[in-house]
């Protein structure tokens, strides 16, 4: 069985789920809830509580495996087959670090490679053996999910829109130019904290993530109008200034047409101006668009029997 993971440092995501990339350890020390509750090695850990602190090195410490663990079960669940049998991760890393980091993440992954992982979730016992891992480039993975789209245009930009960083690559005829790709740490927690201590400053209100999260997504929230409006200047601030960037890193956007994907597509767009003068627009708003795009790219290696 094929299960795509796309390791976000916001959020993590499946084919089929999206869950907040923190967690937090209880020790053996039961929480009073199984909700999001994974068991492994004898501890309890709460998976998707919040988010965690930014680890450049993913690799750095067990909280990537344990939340990997955590897919795995969503999506078995999601997809209602077995929890014992053998798991093959499609996984992805960014184009500008992918050579570098590709050998360390596919060995810490595949820990215990060939030998059956027990953990619970949720109440739940799985067996899982996981019996390998395949490394895909993030974004223009993505792409494969959506065969059609620019297809009349020469040339394009991907915009990814991640949790901390930004990744950009042009894409001509539908080939990505490798040697345009460029990451900005300019993702959406950057913007959220900067929400937050705006808001701090001028109102001394402390807000969650996701009451941010929720304003500048253009969905109710009973804060007072003065706050929303905080929050949705502040949006447009931030998508100022990572128009600014790309154009910095050499992308045109007023000559290309822009594929803007990732877990900040969705605000960014809201917070775009015709004054902006983009040349054209097309926002994925799916936050699991890399993941079902790394499924897509096994199913062209494998044939169309390796999507379990």
């Amino acid at each position: 069985m094929i299960i795509a993971i796309d390791h976000g440092y916001y959020a993590i995501k499946t084919r089929n789920c999206s869950f907040p990339a923190g967690i937090t350890p209880f020790g053996d020390r039961e929480p009073y809830t199984r909700q999001n509750v994974l068991t492994f090695g004898g501890c309890f850990f709460v998976c998707g509580s919040g988010r965690q602190p930014i680890q450049r090195d993913k690799t750095a410490n067990d909280n990537y495996y344990l939340l990997t663990l955590a897919a795995i079960a969503k999506e078995i669940e999601a997809r209602g087959v077995h929890r014992e049998g053998n798991v093959t991760i499609a996984a992805g890393l960014p184009l500008t670090s992918y050579g570098r980091e590709k050998p360390a993440f596919r060995k810490y992954l595949l820990r215990n490679a060939g030998q059956p992982t027990e953990f619970g979730y949720e109440g739940k016992k799985y067996r899982i053996t996981i019996e390998d891992v395949l490394l895909f480039p993030q974004g223009f993975t993505a792409l494969m999910t959506q065969p059609d789209l620019l297809a009349d245009e020469p040339s394009m930009l991907l915009l990814d829109i991640g949790g901390w960083t930004v990744d950009l690559m042009r894409i001509d005829n539908g080939q990505p130019i490798i040697d345009t790709c460029h990451s900005l740490e300019f993702g959406m927690i950057r913007c959220i904290d900067e929400v937050r201590e705006r808001v701090r400053q001028n109102t001394g209100l402390s807000l969650t993530d996701a009451q941010i999260e929720q304003v500048l997504a253009g969905r109710h929230c009973s804060l007072e109008e003065t706050v929303r409006g905080l929050i949705r200047e502040q949006g447009r601030l931030y998508t100022e200034r990572l128009l600014s960037a790309v154009l910095e890193a050499g992308f045109d956007y007023h000559a290309l047409p822009v594929v803007m994907m990732g877990g900040g597509a969705s605000v960014v767009s809201r917070h775009i101006r015709p004054s902006d003068g983009l040349c054209r627009t097309v926002t994925l708003l799916d936050d699991r668009v890399n993941a079902q795009g790394y499924e897509r790219a096994v199913a062209a290696l494998w044939g169309d029997d390796a999507q379990g």
